[in-house]
């Protein structure tokens, strides 16, 4: 397993933004497809966003599409979600995670590595 560790969170206000980081260490970041997923209290983890091994495949939930972006570095095995346009909803622990498949995936049962998870609140 790689090790991920996010950072980024805190709190702003709806209409705000926040860029989330990942950093994993480990194993080959590069060949790993990489997503996001979050959870609110009381509800169940879901899909945020992936990302391909190259970046050049990206999924995204209907509910942040157009609003957040997924990104990759793998000279700096890091990798981002830009989130914009905020909203009370979008509050939750956020989780970075990686899989052995160099694509992007969107069932969390894909992914063998996670992030301790960074929380995130907006508040109107």
């Amino acid at each position: 397993q790689a090790q991920l560790v996010e950072s980024g969170g805190g709190l702003v206000q709806a209409g705000g933004s926040l860029r989330l980081s990942c950093t994993g260490s480990g194993r080959a970041f590069s060949t790993n497809g990489m997503g996001w997923f979050r959870q609110a209290p009381g509800k169940e983890r879901n899909f945020v966003a992936a990302i391909s091994w190259s970046g050049v495949t990206t999924y995204y939930a209907d509910s942040v599409k157009g609003r957040f972006t997924i990104s990759r570095d793998n000279a700096k095995n890091t990798v981002w979600l830009q989130m914009n346009s905020l909203k009370p909803d979008d509050t939750a622990v956020y989780y970075c995670a990686g899989r052995l498949g160099i694509e992007a995936a969107l069932a969390s049962y894909e992914y063998d590595s996670w992030g301790q998870g960074t929380q995130v609140t907006v508040f109107s």
